[in-house]
């Protein structure tokens, strides 16, 4: 059994974060108006009467950032994750598929999927998650006494409704950061640098941000609103839904 150093893991998270602050900047690049308005539900910008171009571009932009940034920031969360088992228990990921980390821990071998919250998923996925422990516990099997895999839904943050699923326990928030590390009070330890220069990585992002939103305003304007400067929202339906000729 490792030991966890507080130097080091915060070294690991302060670079981690600074790398997901520049790839939130990476996002910005690039970015096409017309791409992320035909991805995006124009009946639900109708129905909250949104009258004003700034409004629905602000709207589209953030719903596009927002998904870009749950999506970044949960692979920060799993190489966090990854890096903290390997320190104690020299964790690694795992060659199977579906499943984020592999490690042993007091004779039994620990097979974890990991997620940032606890409501991640629907049926189907949750199925799929189930049929990915199978598989793997079946690689393992050869290799592994009966009832020494243990398969675990980490979430790195919220509350289990329930820990035993059955076939595989779901560990949430505090329990999940303490059966990767030993340490009940990791998952309070962490957020301090999860902060490390935000307000001066935000401050650079919003600059960015705000070039962008300008663009796009004016791009919109001069698209999807008439002379009198009322939205086109017919065309905007047309953009995301016309079948295509």
């Amino acid at each position: 059994m490792g030991v966890l150093r507080l130097i080091e893991l915060t070294a690991f998270i302060e670079s981690a974060i600074e790398k997901f602050h520049q790839r939130r900047l990476e996002s910005l690049e690039g970015i096409k108006l017309k791409r992320i308005l035909s991805r995006k539900n124009p009946y639900l910008f109708r129905a909250k009467n949104i009258l004003t171009a700034e409004e629905l571009v602000r709207g589209i932009l953030d719903a596009h950032l927002s998904s870009q940034e749950e999506a970044l920031f949960g692979t920060t969360l799993e190489q966090l994750a990854i890096y903290i088992a390997k320190q104690i228990y020299g964790g690694r990921k795992s060659a199977s598929e579906g499943i984020d980390l592999q490690f042993e821990r007091e004779g039994m071998i620990y097979l974890i999927t990991i997620k940032s919250g606890p409501n991640w998923g629907n049926s189907r996925q949750i199925a799929a998650m189930r049929d990915d422990f199978r598989k793997a516990k079946r690689i393992l099997g050869t290799n592994a006494e009966k009832g020494r895999i243990i398969c675990v839904n980490g979430c790195a943050y919220g509350k289990a409704r329930k820990a035993d699923y059955g076939d595989y326990l779901k560990l949430c928030g505090q329990e999940f950061w303490e059966l990767l590390s030993g340490s009940e009070t990791l998952y309070i330890d962490i957020i301090k640098p999860f902060g490390s220069k935000a307000k001066e990585k935000n401050e650079v992002f919003l600059v960015q941000y705000a070039a962008v939103v300008n663009k796009f305003v004016r791009e919109f304007t001069t698209e999807y609103c008439d002379v009198d400067g009322k939205i086109l929202w017919d065309k905007i339906v047309k953009l995301s839904s016309e079948k295509k000729q």
